[in-house]
């Protein structure tokens, strides 16, 4: 069925407004994924706060040539059946969903990126960037390695305070 020229123009501008909020969008390639798999991937999507959009690539297009920074994008890998990952909170999430996805569902595979400045990000590029930590374990890990130095002085000082009431001990079983 046909989509009227008013609502290809409304998701135009609904996904240039995407491209414009998102942290990072990506293509991925879908063709042959099962239905079931579709579901998989956007509940796997929605719990890592990425959301899912399929969307004709022309459409895509012209919502790039409309967005500011955007206009002189290559999209010269959006071919085919794509569907659309993007995040409005983290840069990584949308390329990690993608990838650790597309180990269980071997038809779903990375094709290319966006950064909100318009940054074109290649295959490559983009399973490289699947591969960071997500925000959430750096920031875990940032923690860990400034509480790193208070655990060791009060394990020292809980150390000799151990000693000391041994040694107290041991006296007062005299």
């Amino acid at each position: 069925m046909a989509i009227s020229r008013e609502k290809k123009q409304a998701l135009v501008k609904e996904f240039a407004d995407v491209l414009k909020s998102s942290k990072m969008t990506v293509a991925a390639a879908y063709i042959g994924t099962s239905v079931a798999d579709m579901q998989k991937l956007r509940r796997a999507a929605r719990e890592a706060g990425v959301d899912i959009k399929v969307i004709k690539n022309r459409l895509v297009k012209t919502s790039m040539k409309q967005s500011k920074g955007f206009e002189s994008a290559d999209v010269s890998l959006l071919t085919g059946q794509l569907l659309y990952a993007y995040s409005t909170e983290d840069e990584v999430a949308p390329a990690q969903v993608i990838q650790k996805l597309g180990k269980e569902i071997p038809s779903l595979m990375l094709v290319a990126g966006f950064d909100n400045s318009g940054s074109f990000l290649d295959t490559a590029s983009v399973k490289a960037l699947a591969g960071l930590p997500s925000k959430q374990q750096l920031i875990a890990e940032t923690i860990a390695q400034l509480l790193s130095p208070v655990h060791d002085v009060t394990n020292a000082l809980s150390g000799n305070l151990h000693a000391l009431l041994d040694g107290v001990e041991a006296k007062a079983a005299n």
